[in-house]
């Protein structure tokens, strides 16, 4: 379909959809756009063309897609100060660290902002720590991308390094979230990096959130703080940031506000991106280091503990394994016990006993790491073969694979989202 917008006006299209500008002279988040480009927009996602003149597109929308004309700019007048406060910053590198709820318009900020930097030669990088809606790298990674071109969707960039952390939430990772994304503001300002915005996830409402982000500020320490208020849910954060510059900046006219189902479809397609080729591929626990999971750094106890283990529970074991703190019990599948067995079995053990049954871990999403844990990619657990002491796994990665890391996240077969396992939830790095 053809359609025309006037000068001063922003068309609103809703993907699936392909947008292609005729004639005319618009502007997406900051960025001119070139005419003839197909741009593609998801499922999901919102796109603002801005007509800088009277601009002419063709269209093609997809069965949930929608488009409509706002009058006027859906960029607020506050992002623009914003942009050129901190582009007026003398002293470099310029960190800049954007909060706000779920669906306030940090992303979109985000990519304006480092798009009018790019316009001023600013060398300029974009850290994703947006764990549940990461778009630079898979979800619960935090992503790092430098910019060389101007870009509509972060989603398009590739991902030049990421870390895992396992979990689409930062609730119950706090301290690895905050480490990690210490350690990735490091290492991006070593490649020359002179302005870096930096997102982060929609978690700011209630005590426990605003001391995270509190803590987060402090150890990243950026040159200012851009907080996206749509009423006044950030001022326990904002104002208690002591000694760093804060600029509050209202969400969009026309933000687009996604349901849960809607976000996790948004990350099921980031899913499908970084799986594409996957393969099974097994590795023995002798080749490879495995994190997250309470298997393979213990040893198997004495032929007289196993039967003491198997006397109390009542059970066969399919496994057992020990550590001087712990003691796991793998049971075959469809087998029960009375979780009242464990107390009496901890304390004649005299450490804490862990039960798994067989096929826990099927689904479990885990990053994978070469020897110098630099990540390589993401991963389906398929299985660990208790008695052969191997772990398989489903990934495109083929090569340098020396650490597997696993996280909460579960996805079935089909790479769909199935939730946040507790599973292993005792021997997650957290807190």
């Amino acid at each position: 379909m053809k359609r025309t917008i006037e000068k001063g006006h922003t068309l609103l299209v809703d993907g699936p959809a392909c947008v292609n500008l005729l004639a005319g002279k618009v502007e997406v988040f900051g960025a001119p756009l070139k005419t003839g480009v197909k741009i593609v927009i998801r499922e999901s996602k919102r796109v603002a063309f801005e007509a800088k003149q009277k601009a002419h597109f063709d269209l093609m929308l997809g069965e949930k897609a929608s488009v409509e004309e706002f009058k006027g700019s859906t960029i607020p007048a506050s992002w623009e100060k914003a942009c050129n406060t901190t582009l007026a910053f003398e002293e470099k590198p310029v960190i800049v660290v954007v909060m706000g709820e779920v669906d306030s318009g940090k992303t979109s900020f985000c990519t304006y902002l480092a798009n009018k930097a790019l316009r001023k030669e600013r060398r300029v990088a974009i850290i994703d720590a947006d764990l549940g809606q990461s778009d630079i790298g898979p979800p619960s990674t935090i992503g790092f991308s430098r910019l060389t071109l101007p870009t509509l969707d972060p989603f398009l960039l590739n991902a030049e390094n990421a870390y895992f952390i396992g979990t689409t939430t930062p609730n119950g990772a706090l301290n690895k979230v905050i480490d990690k994304l210490a350690k990735m503001k490091d290492e991006g300002l070593k490649k020359a990096v002179d302005f870096l915005v930096i997102n982060t996830d929609g978690w700011v409402v209630g005590e426990e959130a605003v001391q995270y982000k509190l803590r987060l500020a402090k150890r990243i320490a950026p040159s200012v703080v851009v907080g996206i208020q749509q009423q006044n849910e950030l001022t326990p954060i904002l104002s208690a940031l002591k000694g760093i510059k804060v600029i509050s900046i209202e969400s969009p006219p026309a933000i687009k506000k996604r349901d849960r189902e809607k976000r996790k479809s948004l990350r099921e397609l980031s899913y499908k991106k970084y799986l594409k080729g996957a393969k099974v591929q097994s590795f023995p626990l002798s080749w490879v280091k495995v994190e997250g999971i309470p298997f393979g750094t213990g040893v198997t106890p004495s032929e007289r503990r196993l039967e003491k283990i198997r006397s109390k529970l009542e059970v066969n074991l399919l496994y057992c394994e020990e550590t001087l703190n712990l003691t796991v019990v793998v049971l075959e599948k469809n087998q029960w016990i009375d979780e009242e067995q464990i107390p009496n079995l901890e304390e004649e053990l005299g450490k804490k006993v862990k039960l798994i049954q067989e096929g826990d871990e099927q689904g479990l999403l885990v990053g994978l790491h070469d020897e110098e844990e630099k990540f390589l990619g993401i991963g389906i657990l398929n299985k660990i073969d208790y008695g052969r002491h191997v772990i398989q796994v489903c990934t495109p990665v083929t090569a340098n694979i020396s650490s597997i890391h696993v996280g909460q996240v579960k996805l079935d077969k089909q790479g769909k989202e199935i939730g946040i396992s507790p599973v292993f939830r005792d021997y997650y790095t957290s807190v």
